[in-house]
This record gives C-alpha cells, sequence and structure tokens, in this order.
C-alpha cells in the first residue's frame, strides 16, 4: 500500500440508532409501567404488607365469668395459676452464665437442663405442646430462640406460689426468666356439680375459623364443653382486647400504633340451684345406694338421679346424677387417660343423666293414664274398678283377631306375689295411690264389658306429651333427649309389627317403648302439683355483668344459644322470670277423638283442654298414696310428716345391655328401677323432687326415702334461712 493512501470512512447506518432508541424507550416504559402498577394500583397492597412487616395485633384475653349458686356461692371461678417461662432474647450473653441460670433453676423446678442442642433435639421438642413435660430447659429455650426470640417460652406449667415468689425474688439474677400469671379455671364444688357446671377445653378444629372471627385465639382461648359452661358460652366469655404493636425484625415490641382496645369481662351467672340442698340431695342418694349395696353384698345400684324443683316458676332447686367427674382434673388440660376412663364407664359419668338417659318410667307415668282416663270420662270418682290379682288379656294385632289360647296371656299386679287375689274393688283414687297395675290396664286399654273402651294408646300419647313427656324441656343444658311415647305407626316402622292390644296395657302403665328422662317425669309431676300449669324448668337466676347489673338475656331452645336480644322461640333467664310453657286447663293441647264404623282417630281440628276437675282429681289421688294406712304406696315413709306431702311411686322393669351382659333378663323376672315422685306442701306446693336409682327396686323402698330427705333438707333450710332473714334464697 502506498503510504500516503487516505483512511477509508466508516459509514453510519441509522437503523442502528434507532433500534438502540427503542430498545431503551422499551426498557424505560417497563421501569415506567412498573412503577405505576407498584405506586398506583398494587401501592395499597404492598402499603398492607410493609405495614405487616412491622405490625402486630396482640390479643387481650378476657377474664371469663363466674358461676353462683342461688345464694350467692361460687361454683366456678378463674385463680391464678403460675407458669415459669424465660424469654430468649433476654438472657445474658455468655454462655456460661446461661447454663448458670438453667442450673440453678432446674433444682427449683425440677425440669432437666439438658446438654448441647442438636437439630434432632429441636426436632424432638418440636412433638411437645407448652406444658407437656418431655423435653429440657435448654431443648425449649433454643426452640423457641428459632421462631420467636422476643417471645417467653414456658418451661414449667401450675408451679407453687412458693416456687413462684421465689423465680421472682431471683429475676434480678436470672435475666430473661420470670413467672407468667394464667387464669384458670377452679370449681369449688367439684364433683358435686360438675353434670351440671361442665367443663372449658380448647377449641376444636370446626369451631377455629368461626370463633377466629369473634376474636378468639386458638391454642390459648377455651371454650365450654359440656354443662353450662358450654350453654351459656357466649354470656360467660366477654370480649378479648386488642393492641396494635410495632414490631422490629426479632419480633420485639416497640410501641403502641393505635390507641390499645381493653377486654370486656364476661358476664357472672347465677344460677337457681341451693348448693346446700345440691349436698343433701347427693347425700342423700349416696346414702340410699350404699345402704342398699351393702345389703346386698354386690354392687346392685349403679348410677342414680335426684332433682328437685320449685313447681310454681320451675327453678331446678337441685340436680344430681351419680356418678359423677371431677372438673377440676380438665382445669388446664383434658387428661387422655382420664377421659378415656370416664367415656368407657358404662354407667355414662361424663352424662348429665338427669335429662340424657332415658329410661322406663315405670309406675310414676300413671299420672298422664289417670289425668286421661279421667279426662276422656273412661273413669270417674265414683267408678269402682275391680282389681285382681292377675287378669287374662285377649292380646290382638288386628280388630278381627279371634281370641285362643295361643294369643290369651296374663297380667298381673305389682302385688301379686305378696296377696295374689289383689285389691279387690277399688275407686279411682284408689287405684292412684296403691298404684295397682291392673286398674291401670284396664283404664288405658280397657277390659271386656267393665270397661269397653280404654283411654287408647293414641290418646294416651296426648295427655303424656301434655305433661312435658316425648319432648326435650328446652332447659338451658345441652345434651337433653326427647324420651319417647309410642304409637301404632313408630312400632311398624321400627319393629315391623303391628300394635297391640298388650302394647296399650303395659303402655299405660309406663313399660314397654315407653322412655323418659328424669326430668320429664319431674315436670309431669310438677303439671299435677302446680293445677296444670307446666313451668319452663331452668337453672338460670340472674346474668349480671361486673358491677352487678341485672343483663337482659334470652335462651333459645331451638338452637341452644342465648343472646342479649329476643328472637322468636326463645324465652327470658335474666332477669328471672317464671316462664310458663302451658296450663294444660286453658291452653287447648289435646286433640278430639272420634269413633265411627268401628275406626277410632284423633281429630286435629278439634282440639280441647283438660279440666281442672280431672287434674284435681289426681292430685287427690297422689295425696291418698300418703294418706292411705292399708296400700297407700308412700304411707310408711312419709307418715308423721310435719308437712303434707303427695306423690307417686315407680318400679319400671327393664332389659337393657347390662342386664343382658349379667344374665338379669329372664321373662318374667327382669330387674327393675326405682323411682319416685313427690311434692310439698300438697294445697300449694313449693318443691317437688323425682328419685331414680337404677336397679333399686322396688320405688317406695329405695326412692322414696331419698325423696323423703331431701324434701326434709329443704324445709330444714328454708327454716334456717328464715331465722337468719337470709332473703337470698327466695324458696
Amino acid at each position: 500500500m502506498s503510504s500516503n493512501s487516505a483512511p477509508r470512512p466508516v459509514r453510519f447506518e441509522a437503523w442502528r440508532l434507532f433500534v438502540i432508541y427503542i430498545i431503551v424507550a422499551l426498557a424505560f416504559s417497563a421501569l415506567l409501567f412498573r412503577l405505576i402498577n407498584l405506586q398506583l394500583i398494587e401501592g395499597s397492597s404492598w402499603k398492607i404488607r410493609a405495614t405487616d412487616n412491622f405490625t402486630n395485633e396482640v390479643s387481650v384475653p378476657a377474664p371469663r365469668g363466674i358461676i353462683y349458686d342461688r345464694n350467692g356461692y361460687i361454683l366456678a371461678r378463674n385463680i391464678a395459676s403460675y407458669n415459669v417461662v424465660i424469654t430468649p432474647a433476654s438472657l445474658p450473653d455468655d454462655d456460661s452464665d446461661i447454663q448458670h441460670i438453667y442450673r440453678e433453676l432446674s433444682e427449683l423446678i425440677e425440669v432437666p437442663v439438658g446438654g448441647p442442642v442438636t437439630d434432632e433435639a429441636l426436632d424432638e421438642a418440636k412433638l411437645f405442646a407448652a406444658c407437656v413435660p418431655g423435653p429440657t430447659i435448654s431443648q425449649m429455650v433454643a426452640l423457641q430462640d428459632t421462631i420467636a426470640p422476643y417471645s417467653a417460652v414456658k418451661v414449667k406449667c401450675n408451679v407453687t406460689e412458693d416456687i413462684a415468689r421465689t423465680v421472682m425474688e431471683k429475676s434480678v439474677d436470672w435475666p430473661g426468666v420470670t413467672v407468667d400469671v394464667e387464669p384458670i379455671r377452679d370449681y369449688p364444688t367439684g364433683s358435686l356439680t360438675a353434670n351440671l357446671i361442665g367443663f372449658l377445653g380448647p377449641i376444636p378444629a370446626s369451631l377455629e375459623e368461626e370463633l377466629r372471627a369473634q376474636g378468639f385465639v386458638p391454642n390459648r382461648d377455651k371454650i365450654g364443653y359440656s354443662g353450662v359452661e358450654a350453654s351459656l358460652q357466649d354470656a360467660l366469655a366477654g370480649r378479648n382486647g386488642l393492641r396494635v404493636v410495632q414490631i422490629d425484625v426479632a419480633g420485639q415490641e416497640l410501641r403502641n400504633l393505635e390507641p390499645p382496645i381493653p377486654a370486656v369481662p364476661g358476664n357472672n351467672v347465677y344460677l337457681t340451684i341451693d348448693t346446700r340442698l345440691q349436698a343433701a340431695a347427693e347425700a342423700s342418694l349416696l346414702q340410699e345406694i350404699s345402704f342398699w349395696n351393702t345389703y346386698f353384698d354386690t354392687i346392685r345400684i349403679s348410677s342414680g338421679v335426684v332433682i328437685a324443683m320449685n313447681p310454681k316458676t320451675g327453678e331446678i332447686l337441685a340436680m344430681v346424677s351419680y356418678p359423677s367427674y371431677e372438673n377440676n382434673r380438665f382445669a388446664r388440660l383434658i387428661p387422655a387417660y382420664y377421659y378415656e376412663q370416664l367415656s368407657q364407664d358404662p354407667r355414662h359419668p361424663l352424662l348429665n343423666n338427669a335429662i340424657s338417659a332415658e329410661f322406663p318410667p315405670g309406675s310414676v307415668f300413671k299420672l298422664s293414664t289417670a289425668t286421661g282416663a279421667f279426662n276422656e270420662g273412661v273413669v270417674s270418682l265414683d267408678k269402682i274398678v275391680d282389681a285382681p290379682g292377675q287378669l287374662e288379656l285377649c292380646e290382638k294385632f288386628n280388630p278381627n283377631d279371634v281370641c285362643t289360647e295361643f294369643n290369651t296371656r296374663p297380667f298381673v299386679d305389682h302385688i301379686y306375689e305378696k296377696k295374689p287375689e289383689g285389691f279387690g274393688p277399688i275407686s279411682f283414687l284408689q287405684c292412684i295411690a296403691y298404684s295397682s297395675n291392673v286398674c291401670f290396664y284396664k283404664l288405658g286399654g280397657g277390659y271386656e264389658d267393665e270397661i269397653p273402651q280404654g283411654l287408647g294408646i293414641e290418646r294416651l300419647g296426648e295427655y303424656a306429651r301434655a305433661l312435658g313427656y316425648d319432648r326435650a324441656s328446652g332447659i338451658q343444658l345441652l345434651g337433653e333427649a326427647d324420651g319417647l311415647i309410642p304409637d301404632p305407626q313408630w312400632k311398624r316402622i321400627n319393629t315391623g309389627e303391628n300394635w297391640s292390644t298388650g302394647d296399650t296395657y303395659i303402655a299405660s302403665v309406663g313399660q314397654g317403648y315407653v322412655l323418659a328422662t328424669p326430668l320429664q317425669i319431674l315436670m309431669s309431676g310438677a303439671t299435677i302439683a302446680n293445677h296444670g300449669k307446666l313451668m319452663q324448668p331452668t337453672v338460670v337466676r340472674d346474668i349480671t355483668n361486673g358491677d352487678g347489673k341485672s343483663m337482659e338475656f334470652w335462651f333459645d331452645p331451638e338452637n341452644l344459644a342465648v343472646s342479649g336480644f329476643q328472637i322468636p322461640g326463645s324465652y327470658q333467664i335474666s332477669p328471672f322470670t317464671p316462664n310458663l310453657k302451658w296450663d294444660v286447663t286453658v291452653t287447648p293441647l289435646i286433640k278430639g277423638y272420634f269413633c265411627g264404623d268401628g275406626y277410632c282417630s284423633l281429630q286435629e281440628n278439634d282440639m280441647k283442654i283438660i279440666k281442672p276437675e280431672s287434674i284435681e282429681a289426681v292430685r287427690q289421688g297422689t295425696r291418698m298414696a300418703v294418706t292411705d294406712p292399708f296400700f297407700g304406696t308412700l304411707y310408711d315413709v312419709f307418715n308423721g310428716f310435719p308437712i303434707a306431702v303427695a306423690g307417686k311411686t315407680g318400679t319400671a322393669e327393664y332389659c337393657d345391655d347390662v342386664a343382658r351382659a349379667a344374665n338379669q333378663c329372664d321373662f318374667g323376672k327382669w330387674p327393675t328401677h326405682s323411682w319416685t315422685l313427690a311434692y310439698a306442701p300438697y294445697e300449694d306446693p313449693e318443691i317437688i323432687v323425682a328419685a331414680f336409682a337404677y336397679h333399686g327396686g322396688e320405688g317406695a323402698s329405695v326412692a322414696a326415702p331419698i325423696v323423703a330427705r331431701v324434701i326434709q333438707a329443704y324445709f330444714e333450710l328454708k327454716a334456717i334461712d328464715i331465722a337468719l332473714q337470709n332473703p337470698a334464697t327466695g324458696q
């Protein structure tokens, strides 16, 4: 090449510059779009997330309301439980100082220190819940340090007050170690009222979402699992408070971001129960059970129930269900072994047998048969019924069945073994007083020309339901059973057989398929005692706030829930107002009964009342059971009693799983339950008591003395209160 040749000019291509401009423009457009998206479109969302990074909501637990009896005696309260806790971030920096603290603390609370914490040790600690023995102090603190170093971890729960004081004294030398005071439920009366009061438990997974929305905190807050604790949960629980605080990256609280919302304590509940009468009722029941079990040298009577109520107001004064359980053992946690022991017990101690157990009522059910038979004109006061020791019944499953030796069977009276000839000709009042089965067979199912048409099962069901059977009462307790009053349709559906005349006979005396709870039996007697008025049974006398002011609350029996406002179907429970369910002498509850062309049926459009004279006649019969010295079933128990008493005994045959397992279900020799129902004073009753003893035998021998002692205790307590001028009893 020539040395003087000129360099070749570089040609610039414009499209390249254009491409660069486009790339730069796209980049800036993307950044601008992203900026707009972050600032304008998603700005509020990112702001919330940024706020969440340094914001924490702290729930402040609300104190649960206290439960009292009618006289102000505490049945459930909150007491302090002391937990030793360690905050990892507050421990000294030097590991030797930490170990020194651990060793001294370990000697005091008897929790091992533990060695070096490995990954395996941390994984093991994750398997244990708080307050459950197992992990060492080092494991628990190390695990908490990885999760939330500024939050305390419980290393020992429910320590004594002396240990708590010692830890507090040494907290200056033990930085990071302190005592956390946690309220737990305490039940001073324990098993005496456990079936009524109930207990608390952790929030179940099925309710977690719902209760979170109401401000509850799972794994911390507890709710009622049974008894009043469960049914009045909304009134007792209160409302948790809230603190919104700023935290740093380690979780340490720096300051409040909003004014704290204080917790609202739960309301206090006053029950209608008189703890003194409750104790007397339990003692009377246990005394009778112990006597007969000792007498027979075996565990003959395994369970029982006693209920006392004011029939004029519906207030339950005592409700004992034996066996019971110790609800204080569920205060902090529910021990699996204890709960399993209770749940597998065939006597069902976790159930309140007063409302949840169904038994054949036996002769106490005759009050329904007597009321219906008198009201329907089947019998009158001057009617004489022949009551031999037994009668032969031609049992028909269809009206056209022919009587043969194969469908004819004897129906005996309860007195047959002692007096084979029976009671002989007796009046209607004596039928009740003597509790003659044969008389009630005839009244319920009829007998030849003597009583051509008895009450019949359809009409019997109508009167039984009017007295409180075959439906839940609506009391403020969970788990109430309905009982059973059978009819021909029920039998066809459940057994595949037609109804027979024999079925009507045994239903008339509270046997066969008839089932009832002790509370339903009490209600039937209360309706008779209170001249036809059936009051709503209640265990709640008042609900007050922290200042002692009575609050308005209603109970919805349909949903078993309490609320501060009235809804259709609910009734007021606070301030206490006696609630009349119905008056059988005023409210038409009984369907008319029409017979034609050999067929009888209930008439839906023809409703009638129970005449006052019918109720009064039955009341006279219950009084004669006490006053008749010959065969009055309650004469021996209440003879000489200073107050006029009336009542009815019952002995109910049964054959359940327990009896079958013991080979006791021999036909004609079935075991029997013991019942007694009595009220006083007769003219103007203020207490009615029902007692039940499982496999107790004759009602007059076993259940009646229990009732007598409870009634006696009631009037003795009343006399004491009058002498001391104690107006709180309201009895």
